[in-house]
């Protein structure tokens, strides 16, 4: 173990100081499986093909594909009213004075209903506005995506930091043991006070601490994972030592201009925009005469008492025409448009104050990408100048003129710089997929 663990300390050192900032994370052994899945083989699985599995098994895009589709057919209703409708029916019954039936009708055995809407634009401002609303839908499915992308890959990184923590952890409980061991003969041997001991065993204890809390969080990841991805839950996952995309940082460019554009928040609340003006204009042009084509057949039957009341009877019928209505004077109309006036203002008061929140929150998490970025060129260099200080010392424990118990704790203090460039790392990554969802350029990313 010690001599494995030289030979990775000088193998990164070599490459956090001769490679390029994008080949500067280190690379984290492979997991082994999980105790918890029974010795089951892991199923290894890349960073982007789990965004495949995530997008494909994802039951929340699922609901917002059957949410949209609910949409489509409600937007069809309305817009239904201005095709042909051919209805069939029968209007039969017993009659005792004039023939009639309550909706005005006289009564048949059978007939035929033809109607169609030709020019009624308070009905089609609202088709219109169900459409777009239907369209609504989609961008919103966009967005489940978008947060399905976001989970995916902030779970997946984030476990393949908690198993690199781990197996650092681990290495630091073997150090934290041999530094309470040696701790305890030089007390015995009456070299150290009881206090140094304790220390020794306070900091064993914390690195336990940290490992079963580090195990539960591991095991939180898998499930989540499995569950995203449509694995059984039992199902041990191997993720790979990745970083994100080399497009995530070139979509950083312009982001502002690309969020105005492409952030489904905001086109949401110009598609509700849309859809008011199209309820608006369409109140608006109430006042105008509403045209509908009309056509009747029926078959009327002698027990009704017709020839009793009309001077001839005559079985089969049929009507056809428009049905044309001019409004003179409507309340309801102005109603109406006092309605659709207040709600485009109230969507157009939310766009532009979404158009500000956008601008602010881009600029707010460019700036948390930037000083990520710079913490973590911190850790990197804390974590080579602890590099450098092990191999000093290893070279000095080499030839007798350092003590085990110093040894180790300069490898412990190694472990924690190694540990706190994984988590400024992937505090980055984090800040990173932040802003490209935000900015609206995930898919992007992963095309």
């Amino acid at each position: 173990m010690q001599l494995l663990r030289t030979v990775v300390s000088v193998a990164t050192l070599t490459t956090l100081c001769a490679g390029a900032r994008a080949q500067e994370s280190p690379t984290p052994k492979p997991a082994e499986p999980s105790a918890q899945t029974g010795g089951a083989a892991p199923v290894a699985v890349t960073l982007k093909r789990a965004i495949e599995l995530a997008l494909q098994n994802s039951k929340e895009i699922q609901v917002a594909k059957i949410q949209a589709n609910v949409a489509d057919h409600a937007a069809q209703i309305t817009k239904a009213q201005f095709m042909p409708n051919l209805y069939a029916g029968s209007g039969a019954g017993y009659t005792n004075g004039i023939p009639e039936t309550p909706g005005g009708r006289a009564p048949s055995v059978f007939n035929v209903t033809y109607t169609e809407q030709v020019f009624n634009e308070p009905l089609r401002g609202q088709a219109k506005e169900m459409q777009e609303q239907a369209k609504a839908q989609k961008i919103a499915l966009e967005e489940a995506k978008s947060s399905v992308i976001t989970r995916t890959a902030m779970a997946y990184l984030e476990l393949g930091k908690v198993r690199h923590s781990l197996e650092l952890l681990r290495a630091e409980q073997e150090s934290a043991e041999k530094i309470l061991q040696v701790t305890q003969e030089r007390q015995g041997e009456g070299l150290e006070l009881p206090v140094e001991v304790t220390k020794a065993q306070l900091t064993k204890a914390r690195v336990v601490q940290r490992v079963l809390q580090l195990e539960e969080r591991e095991d939180e990841l898998e499930v989540f994972l499995a569950y995203q991805l449509g694995l059984p839950e039992a199902q041990a996952i191997e993720v790979m030592p990745e970083d994100l995309p080399g497009e995530a940082e070139q979509a950083g460019d312009n982001l502002i201009a690309a969020a105005l554009a492409n952030n489904t928040g905001l086109r949401l609340a110009e598609s509700d925009v849309r859809a008011k003006e199209f309820r608006l204009k369409g109140e608006r042009r109430g006042y105008f005469p509403t045209l509908e084509l009309v056509s009747v057949y029926s078959v009327l039957a002698k027990f009704n008492n017709y020839s009793q009341f009309f001077n001839s009877f005559q079985r089969n019928n049929f009507n056809a025409g428009i049905d044309m209505r001019v409004p003179i004077f409507s309340a309801q109309t102005r109603a109406n448009i006092g309605l659709a006036q207040v709600n485009l203002d109230a969507a157009k008061a939310s766009l532009s104050n979404k158009r500000s929140e956008v601008t602010a929150d881009v600029r707010q998490k460019t700036r948390r990408v930037r000083e990520t970025d710079a913490a973590k060129e911190v850790a990197r260099l804390e974590l080579q100048l602890a590099q450098q200080n092990v191999a000093v010392l290893q070279a000095q424990f080499g030839e007798g003129k350092l003590n085990l118990r110093d040894m180790e704790k300069a490898r412990l203090e190694e472990n924690d710089k190694w540990m706190a460039y994984l988590d400024a790392n992937f505090q980055k990554q984090q800040a990173q997929l932040d802003l490209l969802k935000t900015a609206g350029q995930l898919d992007k990313v992963w095309q």
